[in-house]
């Protein structure tokens, strides 16, 4: 078995901005596609919260949009792949949302 990387990009709305009614919704989705994926979950992960970007010339730099991160274990990229299917990060369904998936390779 492999690990892989989860990265949730796209215009995320912040936790704070959500209703007590819509973030009990969000966590309720989250904690549903967590109990889908069982044992194949490393770690849940987290959100990311500010951010800045380094360039190779030292300047800083616009960061991209990554909002958060999940590690599972799967057989195959493409078993880790199937797990992304009802994932609530993509459930809007108008493209703006997307999940880079990543094998994590032993050093």
């Amino acid at each position: 078995m492999s690990k892989y990387i989860f990265l949730y990009r796209g215009p995320a709305t912040p936790m704070e901005d959500f209703t007590p009614e819509q973030g009990a919704e969000q966590m309720a989705a989250w904690t549903a596609w967590g109990e889908r994926v069982g044992s194949a979950m490393v770690d849940f992960g987290s959100p990311f919260g500010p951010r800045t970007a380094v360039s190779d010339d030292g300047t800083s730099t616009e960061a991209s949009d990554q909002n958060g991160y999940t590690i599972i274990e799967a057989a195959s990229i493409e078993d880790a792949k199937a797990h992304l299917i009802g994932h609530p990060f993509l459930a809007e369904g108008k493209g703006r949302f997307a999940v880079d998936v990543y094998e994590l390779m032993p050093m």
